[in-house]
């Protein structure tokens, strides 16, 4: 069975993340087969951060399920007058059936969760992007025919978006490097998490700060902004920091011959990534933002038929 949350992708077993793969590939396969499975629910969404493919992609999902979604921003809530989280977890566990947040502190997550009678799913938040996480690797497993031992290449910063591979990779098995300047690492404590996972299913994780050295070699070629939301004030001097790191064709040529270049997105086109690469036939960005939708869809599948 399921875990109440998803909080982060190690809640869920190895086994889990398989059987969700599949679930996601015949629920792509056959939308009217799952189209009434969770009729009648209603999902909560909190967005203290604003949002594209988040936002779309959550509600179009439970509405696909046969649900409905109810959106609040934060100014629509007490929690906006002083409401502490856990009575306000309480409160909304009374009318809803499911809550999804999109903040900046882990811990408003984690403190909904701990209160909240309902399933509660990570949407994003600075420690971690459970629902990104899995949408990356279910589009690699798409894309590639095993994840087991895939030559993964992640450069940037050592957000929230590089700790959820990292968790991700421990339970697929795939070789995960990361390369991102001096100081700008993962938080060990993700490394530290992911490590039992990894050794059942043979992941493996190297940090470098070459960004040449990292993508030898590499199928699979993944960055994100340099500058997340909330870090606007930094953005000058990470530019400086991370322009060595910016994917363009005279990097991929030093990775494998049929590369496939991902993003979360949004892009900063130009800065961590150019036109050419964005735009060209072996990148998958927008598959891999249209499976935000399917991934997700099979979230809330087992969240709220368990």
């Amino acid at each position: 069975m399921w875990p109440k949350d998803l909080l982060a992708i190690s809640d869920l077993s190895i086994e889990q993340v398989e059987e969700l793969f599949a679930l996601v590939k015949d629920m792509k396969a056959d939308r009217k087969k799952y189209e009434t499975s969770c009729k009648g629910k209603i999902l909560g969404m909190l967005f203290r951060k604003p949002s594209t493919r988040t936002r779309v992609s959550f509600e179009t999902a439970i509405y696909q399920l046969g649900g409905t979604g109810m959106l609040f921003r934060p100014d629509e809530l007490q929690l906006g007058r002083g409401e502490s989280v856990a009575d306000t977890a309480r409160v909304l566990s009374r009318y809803i059936d499911a809550m999804m947040i999109r903040t900046f502190s882990h811990d408003e997550v984690v403190e909904f969760g701990k209160h909240a009678s309902i399933p509660t799913v990570n949407g994003l938040t600075d420690y971690l992007h459970p629902c990104q996480g899995l949408t990356d690797y279910f589009t690699m497993y798409e894309k590639v025919e095993s994840l087991r031992g895939l030559k993964v290449t992640y450069l940037g910063d050592g957000n929230n978006v590089a700790h959820s591979l990292i968790l991700g990779a421990a339970k697929t098995g795939v070789h995960l490097t990361l390369a991102t300047p001096l100081g700008f690492e993962p938080d060990p404590a993700v490394m530290e998490l992911a490590k039992s996972d990894a050794e059942k299913t043979g992941a493996r994780f190297e940090i470098k700060s070459n960004p040449v050295e990292a993508v030898k070699g590499a199928r699979v070629i993944y960055t994100d902004v340099w500058a997340s939301m909330g870090q606007e004030g930094e953005a000058d001097e990470r530019e400086k920091l991370f322009k060595a790191y910016q994917v363009n064709l005279d990097l991929l040529k030093h990775a494998a011959e049929n590369w496939i270049f991902m993003h979360c997105l949004p892009a900063h086109r130009g800065h961590e990534v150019v036109n050419e690469v964005c735009d060209h036939e072996q990148s998958v960005i927008f598959d891999e933002a249209e499976n935000r939708l399917h991934v997700q869809k099979g979230i809330l599948y087992n969240l709220l038929n368990r």
